[in-house]
């Protein structure tokens, strides 16, 4: 059983622990592709839906597994590709980059995000922990926030125990003081515990524990219920 007397600090995954990521992606696409038809006609045409740019993104993965975890290095690269398969400037990768990420930091929060992340940091720093891109500051949640970590920062992603092991250090911790919470059953809390921390699996789905061979953890169903756990 978890003890909040025990936990010192907090740490976070943002994407679809926070906000639902694949409506937030969709909508950076589609802003990406108007941007494209009016700059880099060619582009839109050859790469003309989301799924198209998705396919290009896919080769880029496989052609460049040293970005597999850079979220943003992976799509700029793709965007550069795409520009010049279709014969447009590839000067405007970054141009249409930054649109692109600009879009994707424009999320929609779950309805028990905000109360939680106030909850928190009332009470314990809160520092993020994830394989995304999301920049707490441009989404407009950085107040609640002591530090964040991802690969561009740290050179590590989940599951690699020293992305967790870079947060307890900025917060002058001990792993076993921290408690992390996340969505992802292998990314978040078998990583973490394998860290070295506590976890909490943000089960929003009501799926069974997955993994068989890793006994299952604290469980929630919502954000609210975390709330309470802490509280009792």
């Amino acid at each position: 059983m978890l003890d909040p007397s025990q936990i010192r600090a907090i740490t976070l995954d943002l994407d679809d622990t926070l906000w639902p990521i694949w409506p937030t992606i969709r909508r950076a696409e589609e802003v990406l592709l108007l941007w494209l038809k009016e700059r880099a006609a060619l582009t839109a045409q050859l790469f003309a839906t989301a799924d198209a740019l998705r396919a290009i993104r896919l080769q880029v993965q496989q052609e460049r597994p040293d970005l597999h975890h850079d979220l943003s290095a992976m799509r700029l690269e793709s965007i550069r590709l795409a520009l010049r398969q279709a014969g447009d400037d590839e000067n405007l990768a970054m141009a249409a980059f930054e649109i692109f990420f600009a879009e994707r930091q424009r999320v929609q929060l779950f309805d028990d995000a905000q109360p939680l992340l106030e909850f928190l940091a009332a009470r314990w720093p809160v520092v993020a922990v994830t394989n995304g891109n999301a920049d707490v500051h441009r989404v407009g949640i950085g107040q609640y926030f002591r530090d964040s970590f991802n690969v561009a920062r740290t050179g590590y992603a989940k599951p690699d125990a020293r992305i967790f092991h870079c947060a307890a250090q900025a917060l002058g911790l001990p792993p076993s003081a921290i408690l992390h919470v996340g969505d992802d059953a292998k990314l978040d809390v078998v990583a973490a515990r394998d860290a070295g921390m506590h976890a909490v699996w943000l089960n929003r789905s009501g799926i069974d524990w997955p993994l068989t061979d890793q006994h299952p953890p604290m469980t929630v169903a919502s954000l609210t219920q975390l709330q309470a756990l802490l509280t009792a």
